[in-house]
Protein backbone atom coordinates (compact mmCIF):
# COMPACT_ATOMS: atom_id res chain seq x y z
CA UNK A 1 0.00 0.00 0.00
CA UNK A 2 2.87 2.33 0.76
CA UNK A 3 4.24 1.86 -2.76
CA UNK A 4 0.81 2.65 -4.21
CA UNK A 5 0.54 5.83 -2.15
CA UNK A 6 4.04 6.93 -3.15
CA UNK A 7 3.40 6.24 -6.84
CA UNK A 8 0.05 8.04 -6.87
CA UNK A 9 1.41 11.03 -4.93
CA UNK A 10 4.43 11.35 -7.23
CA UNK A 11 2.26 11.09 -10.35
CA UNK A 12 -0.14 13.75 -9.10
CA UNK A 13 2.71 16.05 -8.03
CA UNK A 14 4.28 15.76 -11.49
CA UNK A 15 0.92 16.43 -13.15
CA UNK A 16 0.31 19.43 -10.88
CA UNK A 17 3.75 20.79 -11.75
CA UNK A 18 3.10 20.35 -15.49
CA UNK A 19 -0.25 22.12 -15.27
CA UNK A 20 1.24 24.89 -13.13
CA UNK A 21 3.94 25.48 -15.73
CA UNK A 22 1.33 25.50 -18.49
CA UNK A 23 -0.79 27.99 -16.54
CA UNK A 24 2.25 30.17 -15.80
CA UNK A 25 3.21 30.15 -19.47
CA UNK A 26 -0.32 31.11 -20.46
CA UNK A 27 -0.35 34.00 -18.00
CA UNK A 28 3.10 35.22 -19.08
CA UNK A 29 2.12 35.07 -22.74
CA UNK A 30 -0.84 37.37 -22.16
CA UNK A 31 -0.55 40.56 -24.16
CA UNK A 32 0.28 42.79 -21.21
CA UNK A 33 0.63 42.66 -17.42
CA UNK A 34 -2.77 44.26 -16.88
CA UNK A 35 -4.49 41.58 -18.90
CA UNK A 36 -2.58 38.87 -17.03
CA UNK A 37 -3.55 40.25 -13.62
CA UNK A 38 -7.18 40.59 -14.70
CA UNK A 39 -7.10 37.07 -16.10
CA UNK A 40 -5.80 35.67 -12.80
CA UNK A 41 -8.43 37.55 -10.80
CA UNK A 42 -11.30 36.52 -13.08
CA UNK A 43 -10.06 32.95 -13.27
CA UNK A 44 -10.18 32.43 -9.51
CA UNK A 45 -13.67 33.87 -9.09
CA UNK A 46 -15.28 32.17 -12.05
CA UNK A 47 -13.58 28.76 -11.70
CA UNK A 48 -15.77 27.71 -8.79
CA UNK A 49 -18.86 29.27 -10.36
CA UNK A 50 -18.33 27.29 -13.56
CA UNK A 51 -17.80 24.03 -11.65
CA UNK A 52 -21.16 24.61 -9.96
CA UNK A 53 -22.69 25.38 -13.35
CA UNK A 54 -21.42 22.10 -14.79
CA UNK A 55 -22.73 20.15 -11.81
CA UNK A 56 -26.18 21.65 -12.08
CA UNK A 57 -26.30 22.01 -15.86
CA UNK A 58 -29.49 20.00 -16.21
CA UNK A 59 -31.29 22.44 -13.93
CA UNK A 60 -29.93 25.52 -15.69
CA UNK A 61 -30.20 24.26 -19.28
CA UNK A 62 -33.53 25.97 -19.87
CA UNK A 63 -33.02 29.32 -18.11
CA UNK A 64 -29.39 30.33 -18.37
CA UNK A 65 -28.47 33.73 -16.93
CA UNK A 66 -26.91 36.59 -18.89
CA UNK A 67 -23.87 36.47 -16.63
CA UNK A 68 -23.04 32.93 -17.81
CA UNK A 69 -23.41 34.05 -21.43
CA UNK A 70 -21.07 36.99 -20.86
CA UNK A 71 -18.36 34.89 -19.19
CA UNK A 72 -17.40 33.30 -22.50
CA UNK A 73 -18.84 29.89 -21.67
CA UNK A 74 -21.72 28.43 -23.65
CA UNK A 75 -23.82 25.41 -22.74
CA UNK A 76 -23.60 22.45 -25.13
CA UNK A 77 -25.69 19.69 -23.59
CA UNK A 78 -24.07 18.83 -20.27
CA UNK A 79 -20.77 20.47 -21.22
CA UNK A 80 -19.62 24.10 -21.11
CA UNK A 81 -17.58 25.34 -24.07
CA UNK A 82 -15.23 28.31 -24.22
CA UNK A 83 -12.69 29.58 -26.74
CA UNK A 84 -10.88 32.20 -24.67
CA UNK A 85 -7.58 32.30 -22.80
CA UNK A 86 -9.58 32.95 -19.66
CA UNK A 87 -11.46 29.69 -20.20
CA UNK A 88 -8.20 27.81 -20.68
CA UNK A 89 -6.76 29.38 -17.53
CA UNK A 90 -9.90 28.52 -15.55
CA UNK A 91 -9.70 24.88 -16.57
CA UNK A 92 -6.02 24.69 -15.64
CA UNK A 93 -6.66 26.38 -12.31
CA UNK A 94 -9.53 23.98 -11.50
CA UNK A 95 -7.45 20.96 -12.53
CA UNK A 96 -4.54 22.07 -10.34
CA UNK A 97 -6.93 22.58 -7.41
CA UNK A 98 -8.43 19.09 -7.82
CA UNK A 99 -5.02 17.46 -8.20
CA UNK A 100 -3.75 19.20 -5.06
CA UNK A 101 -6.84 18.00 -3.16
CA UNK A 102 -6.01 14.43 -4.22
CA UNK A 103 -2.40 14.85 -3.10
CA UNK A 104 -3.61 16.09 0.30
CA UNK A 105 -6.04 13.17 0.57
CA UNK A 106 -3.30 10.67 -0.27
CA UNK A 107 -0.99 12.21 2.34
CA UNK A 108 -3.73 12.18 4.98
CA UNK A 109 -4.45 8.54 4.21
CA UNK A 110 -0.73 7.72 4.50
CA UNK A 111 -0.67 9.38 7.94
CA UNK A 112 -3.74 7.42 9.02
CA UNK A 113 -2.20 4.18 7.78
CA UNK A 114 0.97 4.94 9.76
CA UNK A 115 -1.12 5.50 12.90
CA UNK A 116 -2.85 2.16 12.37
CA UNK A 117 0.55 0.47 11.96
CA UNK A 118 1.78 2.08 15.20
CA UNK A 119 -1.23 0.72 17.06
CA UNK A 120 -0.02 -2.65 15.88
CA UNK A 121 -2.99 -4.77 14.85
CA UNK A 122 -0.47 -7.57 14.33
CA UNK A 123 0.75 -9.57 11.39
CA UNK A 124 -2.28 -11.81 11.38
CA UNK A 125 -4.61 -9.29 9.69
CA UNK A 126 -5.84 -8.55 6.20
CA UNK A 127 -6.57 -5.05 4.99
CA UNK A 128 -9.34 -4.34 2.53
CA UNK A 129 -9.05 -0.83 1.14
CA UNK A 130 -11.71 0.99 -0.86
CA UNK A 131 -10.15 3.29 -3.46
CA UNK A 132 -12.28 5.91 -5.19
CA UNK A 133 -10.85 8.10 -7.95
CA UNK A 134 -7.33 6.86 -7.14
CA UNK A 135 -7.65 7.93 -3.49
CA UNK A 136 -8.11 5.37 -0.69
CA UNK A 137 -11.18 6.24 1.37
CA UNK A 138 -11.98 3.30 3.64
CA UNK A 139 -10.11 0.48 5.37
CA UNK A 140 -11.43 -2.78 6.73
CA UNK A 141 -9.07 -4.62 9.07
CA UNK A 142 -9.91 -8.31 9.43
CA UNK A 143 -8.18 -11.07 11.33
CA UNK A 144 -6.96 -13.92 9.18
CA UNK A 145 -9.02 -17.00 9.97
CA UNK A 146 -7.15 -19.40 12.28
CA UNK A 147 -3.84 -17.86 11.31
CA UNK A 148 -4.11 -19.34 7.84
CA UNK A 149 -2.80 -17.20 5.06
CA UNK A 150 -5.29 -17.83 2.29
CA UNK A 151 -6.91 -15.74 -0.37
CA UNK A 152 -10.34 -14.30 0.35
CA UNK A 153 -11.51 -14.81 -3.20
CA UNK A 154 -10.34 -16.27 -6.47
CA UNK A 155 -11.16 -15.87 -10.13
CA UNK A 156 -11.47 -18.56 -12.73
CA UNK A 157 -12.50 -17.87 -16.27
CA UNK A 158 -12.51 -19.33 -19.75
CA UNK A 159 -11.70 -17.09 -22.66
CA UNK A 160 -12.63 -17.76 -26.26
CA UNK A 161 -11.26 -15.74 -29.15
CA UNK A 162 -13.23 -16.03 -32.35
CA UNK A 163 -12.49 -14.81 -35.82
CA UNK A 164 -8.76 -15.52 -35.90
CA UNK A 165 -7.75 -17.18 -39.14
CA UNK A 166 -4.39 -18.23 -40.45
Amino acid sequence: MDDYLNDQTNQYKALSEDYSQWLGSLLRDSEDAGKSAALQKNMRSSAKKNMDTVRSSKKKAEGKSKKDQNSGWIQAGDVLLCSTEQGEAEILFEAIEEINKKIQSLEKFRATLQQIERIGPGKNVNYIIYIKDDVPEKIVVRNKSNGQDHESFSFAGDFTVEGLQR
